[in-house]
């Protein structure tokens, strides 16, 4: 078997990766952090092994659909330096897109939302993927098909990204300095992300850069006022193999059950998480709308931890 520059590559960072959180498990049990437990770490595998089987099985028809748009590119850059350069700012910003959707809809949550739903927050939580994602990924980055970038290297460019990507589930890393944490995805950020506190919802959705979010109003700063728990509003009271990867379908499918109209079935599948026909239940923007007017109003700002 032949093995390229690429697989090496990304075979060797994703080997560091195992290194740095065997590391962060060593120091989370010498400094006694409990930063791990045992249930959760064998979760987060559990969900990676899912995802990789998924995605083993995707891989034939993620590259013969890349590779076939690929004979419709609009333009191509010769630069080899620039090809690089533009393919990964393209790609990271898809990212932050396919990603925000996976937030503010509620479909898409459904699958998005096993990767939020561990109470910890460490370097396997990384591995805790989107189960489901494999199946849709694909068509948020045809559209760098169709730039003149070729399917591999499309495929590379997401697998360092998201090597990356992982990097960031830690707490023990602090906030770094100002200038890389205004440009790039920081620990500091992703924790922020992993929040279920009202201000931290659906904030922080980039990869690798921070200035997406800057530039579309979904950056969120981590305050030292406001600590953060870690987890969903409602966590799942049955953490099980199958419940864990299911929950949000089966409440998704309760409440287009209850809904009374055909048009409101339909909102329940395309509105953010918390949106209820009845406004029993509230989505984040609104929530943290009313933070801003109570902190406004009583000129204090403190713990977000209540939901509703």
């Amino acid at each position: 078997m032949k093995f390229t520059g690429s697989d090496v590559s990304v075979g060797a960072l994703f080997g560091f990766v195992i290194v740095l959180t065997l590391v962060e498990m060593y120091f989370s049990y010498t400094h006694d952090r409990k930063l791990y437990t045992k249930r959760d770490t064998w979760t987060n595998i559990y969900l990676m092994i899912c995802a990789v089987v998924i995605n083993l099985g995707m891989k034939f028809a993620t590259f013969f659909l890349l590779d076939y748009c690929y004979q419709f590119r609009l333009f191509e850059i010769n630069n080899i330096w620039l090809y690089w350069i533009v393919l990964v700012l393209a790609q990271d910003f898809l990212y932050w897109f396919l990603h925000t959707v996976g937030h503010y809809v509620r479909f898409f949550w459904a699958m998005h939302v096993t990767h939020h739903s561990s109470e910890h927050f460490n370097l396997t939580t990384g591995f805790r993927s989107t189960v489901f994602e494999p199946l849709y990924r694909v068509f948020f980055y045809l559209p760098l098909a169709f730039m003149g970038f070729t399917a591999l290297d499309i495929l590379f460019a997401y697998l360092v990204t998201q090597i990356y990507g992982n990097l960031v589930h830690t707490r023990t890393v602090g906030k770094l300095h100002p200038w890389f944490e205004y440009i790039f995805v920081t620990p500091s950020h992703h924790r922020v992300h992993h929040a279920c506190n009202v201000r931290y919802l659906d904030k922080n959705m980039g990869m690798v850069l921070i200035l997406w979010d800057r530039i579309f109003g979904t950056f969120q700063e981590e305050m030292p006022e406001d600590e953060i728990k870690y987890g969903l509003t409602t966590q799942p009271t049955d953490v099980g193999p199958v419940n864990i990867i299911f929950h949000e379908f089966i409440a998704l499918k309760d409440d287009i059950k209850k809904a009374p109209k055909f048009t409101d079935k339909v909102k329940y599948m395309i509105n953010p998480p918390g949106w209820s026909h009845d406004g029993s239940t509230k989505i984040a923007k609104i929530m943290q709308r009313e933070l801003k007017e109570h902190e406004a109003k009583t000129n204090t700002i403190g713990s977000s931890l209540k939901v509703g």
